[in-house]
């Protein structure tokens, strides 16, 4: 692990230059170099101090560098208008730095330590770089909600480090420590509620996403919503006798949330605000699952972190291209667009069949093994998982059919196709959402 951090720190000097594509290409080189490490197994592997690896943090680290590689391909505006590019390149690598962190350290308190620097570069983001004048108010939308949510968290970790001598990883078991208060229960896990985000304290992330500029927006949904389900996943290991008990809460919020937020899709009319709530909608199925406890419901939950990581990445770039050449992300403006980007509107479709949940996607693989683990915990929940299904199908034929058919747009003089650039950020979303299914054991045998 140490190996792989010092690459990534002899890569900050090529963040304070205007070497943007240099700085890209160690990315690059750097997320395959994590690749062939080899991280497909269930162990901890790669131990050293504090820091350590096992195919959970694995995968979600590969998907970070993945992610923030393609930041920058995404954000080439930034590099024409010269805005800022040594800072805002250094903020990437810092935000990847603390990611990377958090998701390497094996110690809950370096844990939290680092799942809270990772909002400072963020909010730096969305601050300098964001699009409207509300951009200030979505940043403090999104520093309170999570600062607030994480002080309990904080008194937590206290609590156990001073009644059982230890916070790491490696003693996170049922037998070592048995945690029994039910507010101790809350503390843990609200923070993680709210950076899923579940519904009621979702309000932060829509905000977010519509004054994010795309790299932003790329990053919180691609990375920053699945801190909340990976530190479900490590401490459920010690919450299990209270999680049998009181899990049935938040399972019930996040169904019939999903549905109701499914609702809200379908009166959205800027396109980023849809892609968000739809994230919101994806995730209460992805926190049902995992509340179930069961194999496949964290199997699922895992499956569906990687899958909804890059589907939701990808439509945020293709809004993005969008709004560079129309100026807008209002669907009453972007129409009939298949007939200015005929070769976009396949991606459109093909993104968007994917977020659906549309084989051979991952999405797929993921939803089918969170339902089933939802109906096995209780078949009454079949009615609502239905209704969810069909409303995520709907808000995505929606957002297609809308944007790709219907009139022109006559108000619209010159118009350019797209760049290879632009193709070529689309294939690398689109290529690991579709043909790592191919590989989905690696997912499986995490358990």
């Amino acid at each position: 692990m140490m190996k792989i951090m010092m690459f990534f720190l002899f890569m900050l000097p090529f963040s304070l230059n205007n070497k943007f594509w240099i700085f890209q290409i160690f990315l690059f080189l750097g997320s395959f170099i994590f690749l062939f490490m080899g991280g497909y197994c269930y162990e901890w592997i790669n131990v050293s101090y504090n820091l350590s690896i096992d195919l959970l943090s694995f995968s979600l680290i590969l998907l970070t560098l993945w992610i923030c590689s393609l930041m920058l391909l995404s954000s080439y505006l930034i590099y024409m208008q010269n805005n800022y590019i040594k800072l805002f390149i250094f903020m990437v690598w810092s935000l990847m730095v603390f990611l990377l962190m958090t998701f390497m350290v094996t110690n809950l308190f370096l844990f939290y330590l680092f799942f809270e620097c990772s909002l400072i570069p963020t909010l730096f983001l969305i601050m300098g770089w964001g699009l409207q004048l509300d951009r200030i108010q979505a940043s403090l939308y999104l520093l309170f909600y999570t600062l607030f949510a994480s002080f309990p968290f904080l008194l937590s970790i206290m609590y156990i480090y001073n009644s059982y001598n230890t916070i790491s990883f490696f003693m996170f078991f049922e037998g070592l420590i048995n945690l029994d208060f039910f507010y101790l229960y809350i503390c843990l896990i609200v923070s993680f509620l709210v950076k899923m985000p579940m519904f009621l304290v979702h309000l932060w992330l829509p905000k977010a996403h519509v004054e994010a500029p795309v790299s932003g927006s790329m990053i919180l949904a691609g990375i920053m919503l699945k801190l909340g389900g990976y530190g479900l996943l490590r401490v459920f290991s010690i919450l299990l006798k209270l999680s049998m008990k009181f899990n049935f809460i938040w399972l019930s919020v996040s169904i019939v949330g999903g549905l109701l937020i499914s609702l809200i899709c379908l009166f959205q009319i800027d396109l980023k605000s849809l892609i968000a709530y739809s994230s919101v909608a994806h995730m209460s199925m992805l926190l049902g699952g995992l509340m179930t406890l069961t194999n496949w419901g964290i199997c699922g939950s895992f499956l569906l972190m990687i899958s909804h990581g890059l589907c939701s990445s990808g439509l945020f770039c293709l809004v993005n291209i969008i709004y560079e050449r129309m100026g807008s992300r209002s669907i009453m403006i972007n129409k009939g667009l298949i007939n200015y980007m005929p070769s976009m509107s396949l991606w459109w479709f093909l993104l968007c069949s994917s977020n659906m949940a549309a084989p051979p996607s991952l999405n797929l693989l993921g939803e089918i093994m969170l339902i089933n683990s939802i109906i096995s915990w209780s078949n009454f929940t079949l009615l609502m998982l239905i209704f969810l299904s069909f409303f995520s199908a709907s808000y995505t034929l929606y957002l297609y059919s809308y944007t790709q058919h219907g009139l022109l747009n006559f108000n619209i003089y010159s118009f350019t196709q797209g760049y290879l650039r632009e193709f070529i950020l689309l294939i690398l979303h689109w290529i690991p959402l579709n043909l790592l299914i191919i590989n989905n054991e690696m997912f499986i045998m995490w358990i």
